[in-house]
């Protein structure tokens, strides 16, 4: 934008703002709130947003879509599910992706600590640091538990010896 020359329209910069990602109507509303000028006001923000949601450009699903499928490979159900609930998805949006993602934790949380380590803990402390990891990343305890121990047992199949 050149010196001197007025600031886009808040519907201008909604576009701008959605043309980058999804974003659910409380982000937008957030996002625009912070660089009011003078003679806008809140009032404005949501004739934009009622406008924008009516033309089918402000979706909540497909804002929680994006996110399940930017975070979700990377993270666990409760990491996932509070971003969601941060960035203003309805409460039924967040419960049918908890039970996706619950349907898939074990799996997820399996290649997110092959990743990361690769091989079963040969100590008590290298074991509670890969459960610090995961639990950090939003998967539960038990999901854990159960990858690290799968992952033992593995390695004891193929006759490896911590």
């Amino acid at each position: 934008m050149p010196p001197g020359s007025p600031p886009p329209s808040l519907k201008a910069r909604a576009l701008r703002l959605l043309a980058a990602r999804e974003y659910t109507r409380a982000q937008l509303h957030a996002r625009l709130a912070r660089r009011l000028t003078e003679e806008e006001g809140e009032a404005d923000i949501t004739a934009v947003l009622d406008a924008l949601e009516r033309a089918g450009l402000i979706s909540e699903e497909r804002a929680a879509e994006s996110l399940l499928r930017r975070r979700a490979p990377r993270l666990g159900a409760a990491r996932v599910l509070r971003e969601l609930r941060e960035q203003g998805t309805p409460e039924a949006l967040v419960e049918h992706a908890a039970a996706e993602l619950r349907a898939s934790e074990v799996a997820r949380a399996r290649t997110v600590w092959q990743r990361k380590f690769g091989q079963p803990p040969q100590s008590a402390a290298e074991r509670a640091r890969q459960l610090r990891f995961l639990a950090a990343r939003g998967f539960s305890f038990d999901t854990a538990r159960r990858v690290i121990g799968s992952a033992a047992e593995d390695a004891e199949d193929a006759g490896w010896q911590p």
